[in-house]
């Protein structure tokens, strides 16, 4: 992986360019980044810059010499990867070694590095994966060994925050006692979660959420949709390009979502009772989390025809099937009914989510929606 290879984040590359250059590498450094913008491959793109044998004047890895060769196939000798993982059923102990191969496959077939994937490629989509202490055991063991084709031995640490306690408290001793030729490298997505010892005995580059127009530009490139949909799966994705990618994949999904809440505040415009609870019933049987997600699309609906109402269409992501709805819809969003149909949809999906009568509560919300939508 090279710096060229990623998109955005040029202060950050910039700043490791430098560490390298000057020799002032810092024993850990914490790689602070909202999910999906590209981090893991960073972290990744540093670590094979400082063991690349022929570094470009510009300031990136080769990708030709040995080192950069054993590091597109994750096999440098000096590189140590730690993530999450699921216990064994077996027993015994259980480190990120035992899953290299999955490990391998995930970052070669994707790596922008989608953890909702992760659980699914170890076996137990609803698994939680965590990093254990056996994993601290092993590292420690590893790093005790000087380094061998490189000046530095790396470890590259995945989500941090997702270590169990005892694990923790192994590796802030490996950071409060490191050795010359070790660098640690980590990458989270929540700080706040991470040891504060081990927060504190870190380096830290916090990533911004790569634009929209990066992300949209991209997903034009990759899937061949308009640059309305693609803004607009970005900027739902909040910079995250995974979710967008999946969004504008499961554009199916959002069609059928678009549907139902065109039918929604159309029969309650018009009042039309047997509809509204036909309608009910169409969503209940979407099943609880579906439900949900469709909730939360329609207060986004809402805000997104807000906002078109108060004239600023520079502020909307619409794709080109909800603009054309939300075109003529619009004035039916206002100052005085925009926040209380958010609550109504918000309370709506917490009483589902709570075990609610799906029927029951989806009904209810339509009735409302027939007073608010005149307001």
């Amino acid at each position: 992986m090279k710096f060229s290879d990623i998109p955005g984040h040029e202060t950050a590359k910039q700043r490791m360019r430098t560490m390298v250059a000057t020799g002032h590498v810092p024993h850990a450094l914490l790689l602070i980044a909202p999910e999906g913008s590209g981090e893991m491959m960073l972290a990744r793109a540093f670590v094979q810059y400082l063991h690349c044998m022929s570094p470009t004047p510009d300031g990136d890895s080769c990708g030709l010499c040995p080192a950069c060769l054993q590091h597109a196939s994750f096999n440098h000798v000096d590189t140590h990867f730690i993530f999450p993982v699921l216990k064994k059923k077996s027993g015994g102990i259980t480190i990120s070694d035992d899953f290299l191969p999955e490990w391998r496959s995930f970052l070669t077939d994707d790596p922008w590095m989608d953890f909702q994937r992760w659980p699914a490629i170890l076996g137990k989509p609803d698994g939680q994966p965590r990093i254990y202490v056996d994993d601290a055991d092993e590292l420690r063991r590893k790093l005790s060994y000087t380094a061998r084709t490189s000046p530095k031995k790396a470890a590259l640490v995945w989500l941090p925050e997702r270590m169990m306690e005892a694990a923790a408290n192994k590796l802030l001793k490996l950071l409060e006692e490191p050795s010359d030729d070790t660098v640690f490298v980590m990458v989270t997505n929540s700080p706040a979660e991470i040891l504060p010892t081990i927060f504190s005995r870190t380096q830290r580059i916090e990533l911004k959420r790569l634009p929209d127009e990066t992300l949209a530009r991209m997903l034009m490139e990759d899937n061949g949709v308009n640059h309305a949909d693609a803004l607009a799966a970005a900027h739902n994705a909040e910079g995250n390009f995974p979710a967008a990618r999946a969004a504008i994949k499961s554009s199916g999904v959002s069609k059928k979502f678009l549907e139902l809440f065109v039918w929604l505040m159309r029969s309650a415009y018009t009042r039309k009772i047997a509809d509204l609870k036909l309608w009910s019933e169409k969503v209940a049987d979407l099943g609880r989390d579906s439900e949900c997600r469709f909730l939360s699309y329609c207060q986004r609906m809402v805000r997104e025809n807000f906002i078109l109402n108060l004239q600023r269409q520079e502020l909307n992501y619409l794709d080109s099937g909800e603009q054309a709805f939300s075109s003529k819809f619009y004035p039916f969003i206002n100052e005085r009914n925009v926040e209380q149909l958010i609550n109504e949809f918000n309370q709506a999906k917490i009483d589902i989510e709570g075990n609610g009568n799906a029927k029951i509560i989806l009904f209810d919300l339509a009735i409302k929606i027939i007073i608010l939508i005149k307001a």
